[in-house]
């Protein structure tokens, strides 16, 4: 199946945004496929800022109707407690949000960004798409990753090579309470590392220390830039470490 037919098949439909690399190539598509779209953003403490300034960014540069959902998760004490399946809970809400407000606003058919790339094993909330039936027309239609970014680039948007980026929470280890407090902290100090020229980083919680994780062409600029993000991080983090094994490709190994 083409997206083309995916859309004739579909033609109105809501869109779970993130602001990321998938959902946006599915968001531009549909702008161009489908008869009628709106995007949703559920702005929540796992979200960081620039993730909705993006969303916010790409929905008017292509004149997409976007609306903006505040929701407060660490309300909920089954994603707080962050057990194994935390993914399932919070997705479960997130979605749940989404589609209902979709649904009160005309919309019966719910979509959101999965590609072909990614396998269930790797994404605990995909029971979730399953059981609220919603739909990933990328995975549907072998779209993979590597698709998307070069689709992405050939159309000119800004979010073909935006690192992948997982919620704030996946920064703190499983059985490890996640409060407000942590969530901050991870953001700030992400941020410290995004306005010294890092792309693809981590700053994991483990137990009031940091431990971050780079891609490893970057390891250079840490060594570079050691002092001012130890004295910097150490506003928040007993103690602050690099992991010396890259734990991921960059975007530009896809």
């Amino acid at each position: 199946m083409e997206l083309r037919e995916f859309f004739e098949e579909h033609p109105e439909v809501a869109i779970a945004f993130s602001g990321g690399c998938d959902s946006a190539y599915l968001l531009y598509e549909a702008s161009k496929l489908a008869k009628r779209v709106k995007a949703y953003f559920v702005k929540t403490a796992f979200q960081p800022d620039f993730e909705l300034e993006d969303a916010k960014r790409f929905a008017s540069e292509y004149s997409i109707d976007l609306k903006v959902i505040q929701y407060d998760v660490l309300k909920d004490e089954d994603v707080c407690a962050n057990p194994g399946n935390r993914c399932y809970f919070c997705k479960n809400k997130i979605m749940g949000v989404i589609k209902e407000n979709a649904k009160n606003e005309g919309f019966d058919v719910l979509l959101e960004g999965t590609n072909a790339s990614d396998e269930e094993t790797d994404r605990p909330g995909m029971k979730v798409l399953a059981e609220l039936n919603i739909l990933s027309p990328l995975r549907m239609c072998g779209i993979t990753k590597g698709n998307v970014r070069e689709r992405s680039k050939e159309a000119g948007l800004f979010t073909w090579d935006k690192p992948a980026y997982a919620c704030l929470a996946t920064r703190v280890p499983a059985g490890t309470y996640i409060t407000g407090e942590i969530l901050s902290d991870t953001e700030k100090a992400e941020s410290f590392l995004a306005s010294l020229g890092f792309s693809d980083y981590r700053v994991r919680y483990r137990d009031g220390n940091a431990l971050i994780q780079l891609v490893g062409e970057q390891h250079e600029l840490y060594e570079k830039e050691r002092e001012k993000i130890e004295a910097e991080l150490g506003k928040y983090y007993s103690t602050i470490s690099l992991d010396p094994t890259p734990r991921w490709k960059s975007v530009h190994e896809f």
